[in-house]
């Protein structure tokens, strides 16, 4: 899954909240519990094969809320005796219980043009075309961006930080690595990190906004670098198309596929 960083004017996003608070630097929290991070000891991502520990605070359980309910209108709400969640009862266990319930039963496109429209309805009208005159495909575009980028992509996918890249020979600040992406970590899914979160985030970037983005998951690790202004290669020529499920993590796994099945259809 993913949602539009940039530009903040476009769709509205947690305020970034400066303290000189040490705990605040640290840890990604701010005083009154309004915005918080990573609640590990050691202030990082877990390893690789146990699942870090998040305290989130009240936007991002906004976010998580506003997404889930506009996914819930495709993926149902699951079982049919259990009660309506109220405003403050989604966490981001339900929000990727959300984006598994909108997977099933779906094949890749149509995954993909799911996150499209939830994006599309967040957006006030003519969001796209006034992105496209803001953020022409320029260096400097791509540099804002990733830079917005690490902010307002924490609740969604954790901890991450800018870094150089080379995009047509040209050495910039355009790269955003995501250190253990949570939204992998959470669901598990190889499937729903390429449907849900890769491939419709490099569309909405490049085709609806106009410029380019390119992400480049590592499944060994979970990290992913995001590339503004790369233009995405097609599903047939990306590496993620052959890439086989986290048979002991993912809940619908196929352990005797080489390639993950919802990746095929």
């Amino acid at each position: 899954m993913v949602v539009v960083s940039s530009p903040s004017m476009l769709i509205p996003q947690p305020p970034v909240i400066s303290s000189h608070n040490s705990t605040w630097r640290h840890s990604g929290c701010s005083r009154g519990n309004i915005r918080c991070g990573i609640a590990e000891p050691t202030r990082v991502p877990a390893p690789m094969g146990q699942k870090t520990k998040y305290k989130d605070g009240l936007f991002e359980k906004a976010f998580m809320t506003l997404f889930a309910k506009k996914m819930e209108k495709f993926g149902g709400r699951g079982d049919a005796r259990e009660k309506e969640k109220g405003w403050w009862d989604y966490d981001y266990d339900s929000f990727v219980d959300v984006s598994r319930r909108v997977m099933q039963g779906r094949s890749r496109a149509q995954q993909q043009e799911v996150v499209r429209e939830v994006l599309l309805s967040m957006l006030p009208p003519g969001a796209p075309a006034q992105f496209r005159k803001l953020f022409p495909p320029t260096k400097w575009a791509a540099e804002f961006n990733a830079f917005v980028t690490v902010p307002f992509f924490h609740w969604l996918v954790g901890p991450s930080e800018v870094i150089e890249v080379e995009v047509n020979g040209v050495k910039q600040r355009s790269g955003v690595r995501i250190k253990k992406c949570r939204y992998l970590e959470n669901s598990g899914c190889v499937g729903m990190c390429v449907n849900m979160c890769k491939f419709p985030t490099q569309d909405f970037f490049t085709n609806e906004f106009g410029l380019p983005l390119t992400m480049n998951p590592n499944f060994e690790d979970m990290s992913c670098d995001m590339v503004y202004g790369q233009v995405p290669p097609p599903f047939e020529e990306d590496p993620v198309s052959k890439q086989p499920c986290f048979a002991d993590i993912c809940l619908v796994a196929n352990p005797s596929a080489k390639v993950c099945p919802k990746l095929q259809v």
